[in-house]
């Protein structure tokens, strides 16, 4: 299949195959996983935090930051198509008691600090109190510029809040702006980042953040049934893609950029080309149903998720070629 739903839908390779199957393993509930602990280390050398943990996934490792820095009955601001808030099952408040305050993200995916401002809620008993500002870099394919994440530090320091990145795709953010991944992490305090997307580990996402966050964060990823035994196969995994799978994300940002212009050329394609990562956005207005010309290709062996808004991701599993057949493919059956 030529698969343009996610980079999740990435399969390892070859030679990342070959590390997991070599990798040494022990009881990671026991600290004993060889690979885990060499993974953890690795991360929190590479990000410049003081400790790290291996998650089952990014919304176990946001759902772990926000119970880490929350209490039960404590507040966190977001932005309103942040994933934590949007795509998570509502996490924090189903399991944290923990509650959400979205934002409406401004067109470039960032948050207004005036807005923010009027969120945050007084010191008084009715109301929940405001613990964290949670941002989202990259955001619907958007990369946050540096000098908003530096704002975002100054605008917590002053109002006496923590600040959590979900870096899902971080890597592509720093791939798009030419910088090394922690010119984006150390505005935070504590850090998500996954390994299964663009990165292409089959499983798993880190988070990183102090010390006592991550001890915090263990605990409850023991309680949320995320302990896990002999890791070290996906952690071996994990470890692979942030050695090996960084730079050649910026192959999936030129691919994206070709698939964007490509697309565009198309009769009834209105595309979006402000994305520069992997992501590419476009509208589709016809006579023809999308979902019927989305199960036509389907049968021909491409991938792709029909909806108002079309959303195409290119990754590790997307060549130039497969983008060829695709548009080939398609502009047969618009």
């Amino acid at each position: 299949m030529i698969d343009f739903r996610s980079d999740t839908v990435t399969k390892p390779t070859k030679a990342m195959r070959d590390i997991m199957y070599n990798a040494p393993v022990g009881d990671d509930v026991y600290g004993d996983d060889e690979s885990v602990n060499q993974l953890e280390a690795y991360a929190c050398k590479r990000f410049n935090f003081e400790s790290a943990i291996f998650c089952s996934s990014g919304t176990q490792a946001n759902l772990l930051a926000l119970m880490a820095h929350c209490e039960r009955g404590d507040e966190y601001i977001c932005g309103q198509n942040a994933h934590n808030y949007k795509f998570e099952g509502g996490g924090a408040a189903v399991l944290g008691s923990v509650q959400p305050q979205p934002i409406e993200n401004e067109k470039d995916g960032s948050i207004c600090f005036t807005k923010i401002t009027a969120a945050i809620k007084p010191d008084d008993c009715h109301f929940a109190k405001t613990r964290l500002l949670s941002l989202e870099n990259t955001i619907g394919g958007k990369v946050l510029p540096l000098e908003y994440l530096a704002q975002a530090r100054d605008f917590v320091n002053t109002h006496n809040l923590a600040l959590h990145l979900d870096g899902a795709r971080a890597f592509n953010a720093a791939i798009e702006l030419n910088v090394d991944i922690t010119e984006i992490t150390k505005h935070f305090d504590s850090v998500s980042i996954c390994l299964s997307k663009g990165l292409g580990a089959p499983v798993g996402s880190l988070l990183l953040g102090s010390q006592a966050l991550i001890n915090k964060a263990r605990r409850w990823r023991k309680v949320l049934g995320g302990g896990m035994r002999q890791a070290g196969i996906l952690a071996a995994a994990g470890q692979y893609a942030l050695e090996y799978n960084v730079n050649r994300l910026s192959n999936d940002h030129a691919n994206a950029r070709y698939l964007a212009q490509k697309l565009s050329e198309l009769n009834g394609f209105t595309v979006d080309m402000s994305n520069t990562t992997n992501m590419v956005y476009a509208t589709y207005a016809s006579s023809k149903n999308i979902k019927e010309i989305a199960q036509t290709l389907k049968q021909q062996g491409i991938l792709f998720s029909p909806s108002k808004q079309l959303r195409l991701v290119t990754h590790l599993d997307i060549t130039r070629e497969d983008i060829d057949t695709f548009l080939t493919t398609l502009s047969a059956h618009i």
